[in-house]
């Protein structure tokens, strides 16, 4: 399994997931189709479906491109999420598989919109997984809760998304990083996993590089969102449970001027 992170707009990450063995791939919000058919092109490999992570136009806004580019392509989508260009709807727990030797499941991740999936992928080769969280995880972050409360996020994040394997890659839909970074710092500027990670995530961005992947075990050492079952966060916030401290790191997060 090859993935291919393709830069799109001004900090938009769509993705190329490719089966090595039959070469057909599929693409993750393929906002730019023309990038990614021409990333596909470069590799050899065929667009064979369009996995959509949520509504949002510079996630979905690609999709009827596509399907004009690529005659007869699926086009999928959270049931509950209206996604422009939908052929085929997604429910939590589906599966899907991808050339020979990939399978995706299709998880419900709702927060950010409501009908949010986040796609997991995994081969048959035995290499680590793979997990495609749109706008509901970010590296060192999470989606704004447009469509959804606290008790959701932490749900998709903790509960859904926590429970994958620790060595799962994570590829999200935006370069944040850097920014997400120097906020957790505001937060808990004791944590050295961090101040390592910032170092590291500031060179790949000199050097025009991405950050992504990162994994769900490194989320639950440097995200603080992934870290809100701690006492130690909870008390930061003078708050009891998770679920409160979801909230209040969120709030403290949109109201952020960093």
């Amino acid at each position: 399994m090859k993935i291919i992170p393709v830069p799109c707009l001004d900090d938009n990450y769509a993705y190329l997931i490719v089966d090595e063995s039959t070469k057909k791939a599929a693409a993750v919000d393929p906002v730019e189709p023309e990038k990614v058919l021409k990333a596909a092109g470069e590799v050899g490999a065929y667009v064979d479906c369009v996995l959509t992570t949520h509504h949002h136009w510079d996630h979905a806004g690609g999709n009827e491109k596509m399907r004009l580019q690529v005659p007869g392509i699926k086009v999928f989508g959270g049931s509950l999420d209206n996604v422009k260009g939908c052929t085929d709807q997604v429910e939590n727990g589906m599966k899907l598989s991808l050339g020979k030797d990939i399978e995706i499941l299709c998880l419900h991740t709702p927060c950010h919109t409501k009908g949010h999936i986040s796609y997991y992928v995994t081969s048959k080769e035995g290499e680590d997984p793979a997990v495609f969280t749109g706008d509901t995880l970010f590296i060192a972050g999470c989606g704004k809760f447009f469509e959804g409360s606290a008790e959701q996020m932490y749900q998709s994040l903790i509960v859904t998304l926590g429970s994958l394997p620790k060595s799962t890659r994570v590829y999200c839909g935006h370069e944040y990083t850097v920014k997400n970074l120097k906020f957790m710092l505001t937060l808990e500027p004791e944590n050295e996993k961090t101040k390592q990670k910032l170092e590291w995530a500031e060179k790949q961005r000199e050097a025009n590089q991405p950050t992504v992947p990162s994994t769900i075990g490194d989320e639950f050492e440097i995200n603080t969102f992934m870290r809100v079952d701690l006492p130690e966060i909870q008390a930061k916030f003078s708050v009891n449970s998770p679920v409160e401290a979801m909230r209040e790191v969120r709030k403290t997060k949109d109201n952020w001027r960093g």
